[in-house]
């Protein structure tokens, strides 16, 4: 068994009801307070136990957060409440630099959690690991690349986690683009790349990320862990001249349905979460390539002149006279998480512009 697998294990063997501890991996250690072969690992293990070497596998530091297991300090406060929810735990947020991604990176901080950032803008997510980490006074982020739609990078990312902090309790499949056009005239060469990073590329973390969740819960069988993917409104209901964009985050249900039905075995949870419209993002608001622009462009509001008037025409439409924000994105995932009962769910959070029967 590799590095890669026991330091997973090591978190299941910690789980205190809620996770497991964080798991450091090191080429070597000179004391451990366990030194044991794979086979006595299961057997041997006590709660509390801070330090452990595996005969031909190698050293690992346990400890409550990472700063904790790293070099025996903490300076993490206890959450109470709905903030318990993810508290120390390790979550991931793919596309997590910048827009939704990083609202829901920062509402997590807030709530306790050591998160991963993880984006193609490699430059960006360190930038804001560091301010994250400087601003909380203790390790609460890490940078990490990844491009979601490269099966090998997407191990990489997954190798570099479980290296770092031993597993991943909440994996949040939040990457997405969008490239609007009519039938008539998106080209496949598009339509590809939307499928691509919306639909394979939640596949591939999933199927990446799963097996480390199973070890987790192997010593026990009662360590849940949760996969939730941002999917959007537009996966509630068709969207006019955005067919590439709706179809990926339809498919991406079907997805998380099937994912769900096979990994509630490992108790792991797949649920999704589909927001309203996020105005003050790039996604909307960048002004060369956000969807005010594009649909500006295209023709699809009628009547439109600039991309005031598109804005002014979507904010109409939702009742709550508003648009999504990542506060209201993140507790949707923190309920997903809490609410051990409930798997394979699409749960809208759109002002009321959707609603389901």
């Amino acid at each position: 068994m590799k590095k890669l697998e026991v330091a997973p294990l090591l978190r299941g063997l910690s789980f205190d009801g809620e996770k497991g501890d964080i798991v450091v991996s090191k080429a070597r250690i000179d004391y451990a307070e366990l030194t044991c072969s794979l086979d006595e690992l299961s057997e041997k293990f006590e709660q509390g136990m801070r330090s452990v070497i595996v005969d031909g596998v190698g050293g690992f530091l346990l400890g409550e957060d990472y700063d904790d297991a790293e070099n025996g300090t903490s300076k993490a406060q206890k959450s109470t409440g709905r903030a318990a929810v993810v508290h120390n735990k390790v979550c991931v947020v793919t596309g997590g630099a910048q827009g939704f991604g990083e609202s829901i990176v920062r509402e997590l901080i807030k709530n306790g959690a050591l998160v991963f950032i993880a984006d193609m803008n490699a430059t960006g997510a360190k930038k804001l690991a560091t301010e994250l980490n400087e601003q909380e006074d203790r390790t609460v982020a890490f940078g990490v690349p990844v491009n979601v739609t490269d099966e090998k990078s997407v191990q990489k990312m997954v190798d570099r986690i479980v290296k770092t902090v031993g597993g991943i309790d909440l994996f949040i499949s939040n990457a997405g683009v969008l490239k609007a056009g009519s039938v008539k005239e998106l080209s496949l060469k598009d339509f590809e790349f939307v499928t691509d990073v919306n639909y394979v590329g939640f596949f591939l973390c999933t199927k990446h990320v799963s097996p480390v969740m199973e070890l987790m819960n192997q010593p026990h069988g009662n360590y849940y862990t949760d996969i939730v993917s941002i999917s959007s409104k537009s996966a509630l209901e068709g969207s006019n001249k955005n067919g590439a964009y709706a179809g990926s985050k339809f498919g991406s249900v079907g997805l998380v349905q099937s994912f769900a039905k096979e990994l509630v075995a490992d108790n792991t949870k797949v649920n999704t979460v589909c927001p309203g419209n996020f105005f003050d993002g790039p996604l909307w608001s960048d002004p060369e390539r956000g969807l005010f622009v594009q649909y500006l462009n295209t023709g699809k509001v009628p009547g439109a002149e600039t991309v005031e008037d598109v804005k002014q025409f979507y904010e109409a439409q939702v009742p709550m006279n508003r648009g999504c924000d990542g506060e209201d994105v993140t507790k949707a995932i923190l309920y997903s998480v809490e609410q051990k009962y409930e798997t394979g769910q699409a749960i809208p959070v759109t002002g009321g512009q959707v609603m389901l029967n």
